[in-house]
C-alpha cells in the first residue's frame, strides 16, 4: 500500500543507497506535489492526493531540522546523510536554494560528517537557482529512467507536455559530471501497454546517454516498495549487476541497490 510522508522531517531510515538517512519533505504533508506521476511511486498517484498543495515554510524546515539534528547528535546517532525527498519533487519549492543553504549551515555546525543529498526527477534543472543549489550538495541525484521519450511518458508520466529526454540530457551536461544519475529498471504492463526498460535496445540507448553526460556515479535499482500500478515486476539483482558492469566499462562508478 502506497503512503505519504506526514511530517516535514522524517526518519531516520536505513537507506539502501545512502546509509542512515534523515529525510526532509518540502512538499505538502497531507498531499502530493510532483512534476512526474510515476507508475512506481511509493507515494501513490498524484490524483489520489487532492489536498492543499502548499509547500512547507523555509523557517519551519530549518527549525525542525535543527531540533532533530541536535537530538540525534546528543543521542550519539548522527545521520550519515540528510536527504531531500518526500511527497513529490523537492526542487519545485520556490525557496529551494535558500533551504539548501540553511541545511548546509546546520550540517556544518552540528554534524559535519553528514552528507546532504537531493533526490530529484531532473525536471527543474533548467532553473539557475536549482542548478546552483544542486551543485552545492554532496549527492546531487538526478533521475533518468530511459533514453526514449515514449518509455518515460509511460513510466514517469511527466506532467509537462514539453518534457523531452534530449532536453534533460543537455541540461545534465551543464553539470560537467558533478551529479549522480539514478535509474529505475522495471518491467510489466500499464493500461495494456508492455513496459520493459531492460531490453537490449533500451539499455544500449541509455548507456549512450550515460557516456554522453558522464556522471560521477550511476545508481541502478528496481522496485522495493509498494507501487500504485500493481502489474509491475522487480528486476533481479543479477540483471542489475550485468547493467552495472556495462556502466563500469565506460569508466564510471555504478552502484546496485
Amino acid at each position: 500500500m502506497t503512503s505519504l510522508y506526514h511530517d516535514i522531517i522524517f526518519g531516520p531510515i536505513h537507506s539502501r543507497r545512502l546509509g542512515l538517512s534523515l529525510g526532509v519533505n518540502l512538499l505538502p504533508t497531507e498531499s502530493k506535489l510532483c512534476s512526474f506521476d510515476c507508475i512506481y511511486c511509493e507515494c501513490g498517484w498524484n490524483g489520489e492526493h487532492p489536498g492543499k498543495k502548499r509547500f512547507n515554510a523555509r523557517d519551519d524546515v530549518r527549525t525542525l531540522l535543527e531540533k532533530t539534528l541536535r537530538e540525534m547528535v546528543d543521542g550519539g546517532t548522527p545521520p550519515d546523510v540528510i536527504t531531500f525527498a518526500g511527497n513529490g519533487e523537492p526542487t519545485l519549492h520556490p525557496d529551494f536554494e535558500a533551504i539548501i543553504d540553511d541545511t548546509l549551515a546546520l550540517r556544518d555546525r552540528l554534524c559535519p560528517k553528514a552528507k546532504v543529498s537531493v533526490l530529484s526527477n531532473s525536471t527543474q534543472i533548467h532553473r539557475d537557482d536549482v542548478r546552483r543549489a544542486l551543485l552545492r550538495v554532496d549527492n546531487n541525484i538526478l533521475k533518468l529512467d530511459s533514453a526514449f521519450d515514449s518509455t518515460v511518458r509511460i513510466v514517469d508520466n511527466p506532467q509537462s507536455a514539453s518534457y523531452s529526454v534530449r532536453g534533460i540530457v543537455e541540461l545534465m551536461k551543464r553539470f560537467d559530471g558533478r551529479f549522480i544519475m539514478q535509474t529505475m529498471f522495471l518491467r510489466g504492463e500499464y493500461e495494456g501497454q508492455p513496459i520493459d526498460n531492460t531490453t537490449e535496445e533500451e539499455v544500449e540507448a541509455w548507456l549512450r546517454l550515460v557516456e554522453e553526460t558522464r556522471p560521477r556515479q550511476v545508481m541502478v535499482y528496481s522496485l522495493d516498495r509498494d507501487t500504485p500500478c500493481q502489474t509491475l515486476e522487480k528486476v533481479s539483482r543479477e540483471e542489475l549487476e550485468r547493467i552495472a558492469l556495462r556502466v563500469r566499462a565506460l569508466g564510471i562508478e555504478c552502484s546496485v541497490a
